[in-house]
């Protein structure tokens, strides 16, 4: 249950007469109809309201399927009223007439958030407009409500400043003083205001109140002394529905926050060689460096290399960032790839060939399907821009704008600036365990890209970034591992959003 509901569910026990106990020495409502009745009447007499303002529509009970208690009545919100109107029209308020500080607050209804005034951003106006807008001064005790637009905007002046004014867009009324409570009044206008302003209302693009049909809007109220029983209850148990909003907020953030908690937790659990067991038949990571080196050599000796470019850097003891299993290695990057691919700056000038241009936009999930604009581009294009292609396969990472991103090519491709495109060595390191390793580096990758104007990481930090290097055949397994529980939450979080959705209906309902 939301803090909404519960808050809806006590308010509407309150207007129910289920909140607290009625008492049979309560002097009932009829009495204080009654009261009112004589109290506008001398209002009449005094010039204060008008003879017509003083008279209701009939009540027909039919008008309203509440079952109150015998004490309680039936009354127009009008009835309750010595002054129903609406905020002064546009044309009488324009810019000019709004001062920067000393003024008069006018109350629209985008200064009403929750129930209360919220005193940002309230306009002003000057002493000179006061005086032609004297007729929408506004007291302690009015409920001011939209009338137009969210009509679900409604508060009670608790406290008044000299000189507040209705604003455009409202309606405002005065109370016969002293022979209710407002706030019981402004309880039950607010929990209705949906199921009943809102299908009465009446426009096409923005609804519009029209203020008759507020005016014969129902109330259900109590005797005086139950009012007070009601709101002294109301504002006993209003502290433990904050208590209770502020915990269901956190425990809705933390399960909006733990399938990608547990994705972090199992991507950790990958590299440090905890989301499985070794096995002993696996050729170790050292082998596989040895081939490695077996074969920098051979491509020495051909001239493909030169010797600087296969100088392997040692790892320090104190440069490894945790600790990994015995048959692992921690090996630089560029130890590991036949190449990284640092794209041209310049974007093509044209489009119009068979291989696609790729951006940041065109990354579904895990992989880069290609184009999804359809931006291709010829071959000859391509090599008259001295553009680099990203075979199939590659693993590009995000090195600047979008770092963090990452995604393997299904298809030979060119990208743009945003990516460095990295091609893995066969048969040693596993593109799936590259694109998840820099998955559980995303804020590592930000902060190593820190430091300049734009966020950027040069291709020399990518060929020194550390990787921890399981056996080939650990680097599938773990790839398999991470898919089968990353399936897992996805389908928790799916079928937890089915349930939550379908208690919704039901509440609904």
């Amino acid at each position: 249950m939301t803090t909404k509901q519960l808050s809806d569910s006590i308010i509407q026990l309150a207007i129910e007469g289920k909140l607290v106990p009625q008492n049979p020495n309560d002097e009932p409502a009829s009495v204080l109809l009654e009261r009112i009745w004589e109290e506008k009447k001398l209002l009449v007499k005094d010039g204060k309201l008008k003879n017509k303002d003083q008279y209701i529509n009939n009540i027909d009970k039919r008008e309203s399927s509440l079952d109150i208690p015998e004490s309680w009545a039936l009354v127009r919100l009008s009835q309750l009223c010595v002054k129903f109107s609406t905020g002064p029209f546009g044309t009488m308020v324009h810019k000019e007439d709004y001062v920067e500080s000393i003024g008069h607050p006018l109350i629209n209804p985008t200064n009403i958030k929750n129930g209360q005034i919220v005193e940002d951003d309230i306009k002003m106006v000057s002493d000179n407009k006061y005086n032609d807008l004297k007729n929408y001064v506004l007291r302690k005790d009015d409920i001011v409500l939209a009338r137009r637009g969210d009509l679900s905007k409604i508060a009670v002046i608790s406290e008044i400043e000299d000189g507040w004014l209705a604003g455009t867009g409202s309606f405002f009324m005065h109370f016969v003083k002293g022979l209710f409570i407002p706030y019981f009044i402004y309880l039950y206008t607010s929990f209705y205001c949906q199921s009943y302003l809102l299908t009465k209302s009446i426009g096409g693009t923005m609804n519009n109140l029209n203020q008759s049909l507020l005016a014969n809007f129902l109330i259900p109220l109590p005797p005086m002394a139950e009012q007070q029983r009601i709101v002294k209850r109301i504002e006993e148990i209003l502290p433990f529905i904050k208590e209770y909003g502020e915990a269901y907020e956190e425990a809705s953030k933390m399960e909006a926050e733990l399938p990608d908690k547990l994705k972090k937790s199992i991507l950790q659990e990958a590299i440090m060689g905890k989301l499985g067991t070794q096995d002993i038949k696996d050729e170790p990571a050292s082998m596989l460096l040895d081939l490695i080196r077996e074969e920098n050599k051979m491509l020495v000796k051909k001239g493909v290399l030169k010797k600087k470019d296969v100088i392997e850097t040692p790892v320090d003891e104190d440069e490894k960032p945790h600790k990994i299993p015995k048959t692992w290695e921690w090996v630089h990057l560029k130890f590991l790839c036949n190449s990284l691919i640092v794209p041209q700056r310049d974007k093509p000038t044209k489009f119009g060939g068979d291989i696609p241009w790729c951006r940041i936009e065109d990354i579904e999930g895990k992989y880069l399907n290609g184009s999804k604009s359809n931006q291709l581009v010829t071959k000859e294009l391509a090599e008259s821009m001295n553009m680099h292609l990203c075979p199939k396969g590659s693993v590009i990472c995000a090195c600047s704008a979008s770092i963090g991103n990452q995604a393997i090519t299904t298809v030979d491709c060119y990208t743009n600036q945003t990516f460095i495109g990295i091609v893995c060595k066969d048969n040693v390191l596993y593109n799936e365990y590259l694109y998840y390793f820099f998955m559980s580096q995303k804020q590592a990758l930000k902060d190593l890209g820190k430091g300049t104007t734009i966020s950027y990481i040069s291709r020399k930090k990518f060929e020194e970034y550390l990787i921890p290097l399981p056996p080939l055949a650990e680097q599938h397994r773990i790839v398999e591992k991470i898919e089968a529980l990353f399936a897992e939450i996805d389908n928790m979080t799916i079928n937890n959003n089915v349930i939550n959705e379908k208690k919704k209906e039901e509440r609904e309902e």
